[in-house]
C-alpha cells in the first residue's frame, strides 16, 4: 500500500515560515549594518563642542553668572578621563565694573570615572590652569564680595582635588573704599615630594590703603586652602616705601583670617609710616627693625615676644591691636635695657638722632628749619586726627638711658589714650640718683590741645647733675622741687609759650667746691689761690629758685645760693615762648679779698646760644650792687622738699656783715 502525500496546505505553511525567518534575519543584518555605519559615522563626525552650550547653561543656572567656553571642548575617555576646555570666561557680579571675574586660556582636568558612576564621588587627580586670571572685589556697602555665590544646597560631597598646577596665573584683589589694589602673579613650582601638591611662587604688588607696595615669596598650593583645619604655610616678603615686612609660618583658614601663627619681621625708616598702612598711630622715630610672633584671636591681632632696635635703643615686649570697636585699641608692654635718649625726641615733635642711619628726609628738613629759626623747643604740631584715631594703653620701662651730658638713669612711662585724651601717668625719670616724677594730661578733643604738667623732684644729688670730671661733680647735696604748668597749643613750643603755673626747686645743706664759688663771684685772688693750691669744699646753707609762670614767661620770685663763703641772689625772667634768658645774678663774698670784683653776672641770649658774662657796666659799683640782703628765706612751697643733709642747719636767713 503506497504512502499518502501531505496535504498541499501544510507544505505551503512550511515554505512561508522559512521565508519569514530568512526575511527577519536579513532585516537584523541590515539593522546591525546600519547601526555599525551609524557608529562609525558618529565616531568620525563626533564633536565634543556639541556639549559646550548645555554646560554653559548649567553653570549659568547654578551661579547666576555668565559662563562662556570660547574655544574647543575635548574629552579623552578612559578610566581616568581628561577634559580640556579653551578660552573660558566667568562673569562678574552685576554691580562690578569689570565684566569678567575669572578667565583662563585653558583648563585641563582629570576625572576618575568609576567613583563618579558608582558612588557619585568627584575625584580629580589633577587640574592644570594655563594663564588663569582671577579678580576678587569687595562689594558696595552692605554687599558681599564678588566671590559670594549662591550655589543652592548642592548634592553630594565636594570635589576632591589631588594636584593643582598653575601656569602663569594672575590674582587681583580690589577694595575701592579702602583704596587697595593687590595684583600678583602666581606660578606653580615642582614640589620636593612627587606626590605633594605643587607650591606656588608669588610676585607682584599694587596699592595698600593708598600706598604702593611690592610682595614676593612662596606659599603652599592653593589646594591646601580647602582644609580649614590644616595649617597653610607661606614665606612672603613685602615692602611699602621704606617699610619692609617678612612673614613666614602657618595660617589656619586664611580666607577667613581665623587663626595665625606667623613669625613677623618688620623694619623701616620711621614707625610713623605704619599709620597709613595699618592704622597704628606712632611717633616719629629713627630707623627700626623688629621681629616677633604674629597671631590673631578674634578681632585682636597680637605681636608677642618681639625684639629689635629703634635707632640706637634696644626694644622688646608684646603688643595687641584690637579692631571692630568705636576706635582701634593698642595695648603694649615694652622694655629697653639701654635706651638712647635722643630716640625719644619724636614724642615731643623733635627729630631723633639716627647716629649715621638714614633718617626720614622729612624729619631732617624739620630739624634744619628749626635750627634756622635759632630755636630749640620743637614747634611741629601734633596731628589731631592721629590722637583721635585710636585708643592706647602702653607701658615703657627703660632700665638704663644713654644721654651724654645729661644725668638721666632710667625711665618708667605709662601712656593712656582714650577718645583724644592722652595721659602720661606716670612719666618718671631716674636723675642723678634721685627721681623726677610727673604726670602729663593732654586733651585733644578740641581744635587746640590743652595740656597740664605736674612734676615733683626728689633726692637729686647735686654732684650727680654734673660730669665727674668737673669740679661741680664733687659737690654734695640733695635737690627737690615742684613744677605745675598748664598751657594750650598743638605743639610743645606753643604749649610752653602759653603756659601758666609755678616752678620751684631747692636744696638744703650740702657742700660745694670753693673754687666754683670764688669764680662765680669773680674773686680773682681767691680763685688763683685755689687753682695753684688744693681746692677745698665749703658748706652750702641752702639754694632755691622760685618762678611764677604767666603766658610762657617765667619770673623769678626768689633765687638764691647761700654758702658760708658767698651768697648769690638773682632776679629776672626766662621767656619760654621766645626762648630767651634775662637773668641777673649778684654774688656777694662774705670774706674780704683785695681782688674781688663783686660784679653781677648776666645770663642772656637764646636757649640755642646762651651768654654768661659779667655786667661790666656795673663794675666798681660794688657798694650800690651789693645791697643789704636782709633775710633770705626759701619759699614755703620748698620747705617740705629741702634735704637737710645729716642734721645740719639748712635755714637761710639773718643778716651778715659786709
Amino acid at each position: 500500500m503506497s504512502q499518502t502525500p501531505p496535504p498541499p496546505a501544510t507544505c505551503t505553511g512550511h515554505v512561508l515560515a522559512r521565508g519569514r525567518t530568512l526575511f527577519a534575519g536579513r532585516r537584523l543584518r541590515i539593522a546591525l549594518a546600519l547601526l555599525a555605519v551609524a557608529l562609525i559615522m558618529l565616531v568620525l563626525l563626533w564633536d565634543w563642542n556639541w556639549f559646550k552650550r548645555p554646560i554653559e547653561r548649567v553653570v549659568e543656572a547654578r551661579t547666576g553668572r555668565s559662563f562662556v567656553i570660547g574655544g574647543d571642548l575635548d574629552v579623552d575617555l578612559g578610566r581616568v578621563t581628561t577634559v580640556r576646555a579653551d578660552t573660558l570666561r566667568f562673569g562678574n557680579a552685576d554691580w562690578a565694573d569689570a565684566p569678567v571675574m575669572a578667565a583662563a586660556d585653558r583648563v585641563e582636568l582629570q576625572v576618575e570615572v568609576w567613583p563618579l558612576l558608582l558612588r557619585r564621588q568627584v575625584r580629580l587627580p589633577e587640574i592644570r590652569l594655563t594663564r588663569p586670571v582671577l579678580l576678587l572685589e569687595t562689594g558696595p556697602a552692605g554687599s558681599p564680595g564678588n566671590w559670594a555665590l549662591d550655589l543652592g544646597d548642592g548634592d553630594g560631597a565636594p570635589a576632591r582635588i589631588r594636584r593643582l598646577w598653575v601656569d602663569d596665573g594672575r590674582l587681583r584683589f580690589l577694595d575701592t573704599p579702602g583704596d587697595t589694589l593687590i595684583d600678583i602673579h602666581v606660578a606653580s613650582r615642582e614640589p620636593r615630594d612627587a606626590d605633594a601638591a605643587p607650591p606656588v611662587a608669588v610676585e607682584g604688588g599694587g596699592r595698600w590703603a593708598g600706598n604702593r607696595f611690592t610682595v614676593q615669596g612662596t606659599a603652599e598650593s592653593p589646594l591646601a586652602l580647602q582644609d580649614t583645619d590644616k595649617p597653610y604655610r607661606l614665606d612672603l616678603r613685602a615692602g611699602a616705601g621704606t617699610t619692609r615686612a617678612h612673614v613666614r609660618g602657618t595660617l589656619v583658614a586664611p580666607l577667613q583670617l581665623r587663626d595665625f601663627d606667623l613669625q613677623f619681621a618688620l623694619s623701616g625708616r620711621n614707625l610713623d609710616d605704619l599709620y597709613p598702612l595699618l592704622g597704628v598711630a606712632m611717633p616719629d622715630t629713627p630707623p627700626y627693625a623688629l621681629d616677633g610672633r604674629l597671631t590673631r584671636d578674634g578681632r585682636t591681632w597680637r605681636y608677642d615676644d618681639f625684639t629689635g632696635t629703634v635707632g640706637q635703643s634696644d626694644l622688646a615686649g608684646s603688643a595687641a591691636f584690637t579692631v571692630g570697636g568705636a576706635r582701634p585699641r593698642l595695648e603694649a608692654t615694652l622694655t629697653s635695657k639701654r635706651l638712647d635718649f635722643d630716640d625719644l625726641a619724636g614724642f615731643i615733635g623733635g627729630t631723633p638722632d639716627a647716629d649715621g642711619d638714614a633718617l626720614d628726609p622729612e624729619l631732617v628738613a624739620r630739624e634744619r628749619a628749626l635750627a634756622a629759626k635759632g630755636r630749640r623747643i620743637p614747634d611741629t604740631p601734633y596731628e589731631l586726627d592721629k590722637l583721635r584715631s585710636m585708643d592706647a594703653d602702653v607701658r615703657l620701662r627703660a632700665q638704663r638711658i644713654n644721654a651724654p651730658g645729661l644725668p638721666i638713669d632710667d625711665m618708667d612711662a605709662h601712656l593712656l589714650l582714650d577718645d583724644g585724651v592722652l595721659r602720661l601717668a606716670p612719666l618718671d625719670f631716674g636723675v642723678a640718683g634721685g627721681r623726677i616724677r610727673s604726670t602729663v594730661h593732654m586733651d585733644a578733643r578740641d581744635r587746640t590741645i590743652r595740656t597740664r604738667l605736674q612734676a615733683s623732684v626728689r633726692q637729686l644729688d647735686l654732684g650727680g647733675l654734673f660730669p665727674d670730671s668737673t669740679l661741680a661733680g664733687q659737690a654734695v647735696g640733695k635737690i627737690g622741687g615742684e613744677f605745675t604748668l598748664a598751657g594750650s597749643g598743638n605743639s610743645v613750643a606753643a604749649m610752653l609759650g602759653s603756659a601758666d603755673g609755678d616752678l620751684a626747686i631747692g636744696m638744703g645743706a650740702g657742700r660745694i667746691s670753693n673754687l666754683l664759688v670764688e669764680l662765680a663771684g669773680l674773686d680773682i685772688y681767691e680763685a688763683l689761690k685755689y687753682l695753684i693750691g688744693r681746692d677745698q669744699q665749703i658748706p652750702v646753707r641752702c639754694a632755691f629758685a622760685d618762678f611764677g609762670v604767666e603766658e610762657g614767661r617765667m619770673t623769678a620770685r626768689a633765687l638764691a645760693f647761700d654758702t658760708t663763703d658767698t651768697i648769690i641772689v638773682g632776679e629776672g625772667t626766662i621767656d619760654l615762648g621766645e626762648e630767651q634768658f634775662d637773668l641777673l645774678l649778684r654774688p656777694r663774698p662774705k670774706d674780704r679779698s683785695i681782688l674781688a670784683l663783686r660784679t653781677p653776672l648776666t645770663i642772656s641770649g637764646s636757649f640755642a646760644s646762651p651768654s654768661v658774662r659779667p655786667d661790666m657796666a656795673r663794675l666798681g659799683l660794688r657798694g650800690a650792687i651789693a645791697i643789704a640782703l636782709g633775710s633770705i628765706t626759701p619759699p614755703a612751697a620748698l620747705l617740705a622738699t629741702l634735704e637737710l643733709g645729716g642734721g645740719e642747719d639748712s635755714g637761710c636767713g639773718g643778716r651778715y656783715a659786709k
